[in-house]
């Protein structure tokens, strides 16, 4: 099983990011986006997993006791750069509350031998990818300008930074996640309370 830990987002919320993105698709159109029943702020990658696992998992999952948190989703930006963009985001604008948890949750599943995370929490809502290569954030030596959203980037400069709006999030996720041609399938398995 491939696994990831999420919070989902307001259908309100999810609505204007929708029509943000009808507007800018066609800017770049190689690009592969992200799917509206898709969307969700990923607060772990756990990656694969024996199902055998999955109810240790949830366990752990179940431990954490942290604080609903005020998510404002506004802007964009691309990663690893504009230059060489090779994901398309959303930005995420949070207090301390969203890195608390993503923090929590990953101390939690170290107990299990998951690896823990690298890199600093970084909070961003992917709507596209370009074709192939990697979707990480960071930079690599293989990394050379992208022209898949070059007509994107220009014609969003124009525009005023876009605003979606603001949620509370009271719950998070542990999610499946299944590949297939068509794109990636998830799935909810299991559903945890913020206070």
């Amino acid at each position: 099983m491939r696994l990831f830990v999420a919070l989902d987002i307001d259908k309100p919320i999810r609505e204007r990011i929708l029509r943000f993105v009808d507007g800018v698709l066609p800017f770049a159109p190689d690009a592969r986006w992200v799917k509206p029943e898709s969307m969700h702020v990923t607060l772990k990658f756990i990656g694969e997993q024996p199902d055998v696992a999955l109810p240790s998992i949830k366990q752990a999952l179940q431990q954490i006791s942290a604080a609903s948190i005020n998510i404002n989703f506004r802007g964009y930006g691309f990663f690893p750069n504009p230059k060489s963009a090779r994901v398309f985001w959303v930005g995420i604008e949070s207090g301390p509350e969203l890195a608390v948890l993503a923090s929590a949750v990953d101390q939690s599943l170290s107990t299990l031998a998951i690896p823990k995370e690298e890199r600093t929490f970084s909070p961003h809502l992917t709507l596209a990818r370009s074709a192939g290569g990697s979707g990480s954030p960071r930079r690599n030596k293989t990394d050379k300008p992208n022209p898949v959203f070059q007509i994107l980037q220009n014609r969003l400069a124009a525009l005023p930074i876009p605003e979606f709006g603001t949620m509370t999030s009271r719950e998070f996720f542990l999610y499946e996640s299944q590949l297939s041609p068509k794109g990636s399938k998830y799935t909810k398995l299991a559903r945890f309370e913020l206070k």
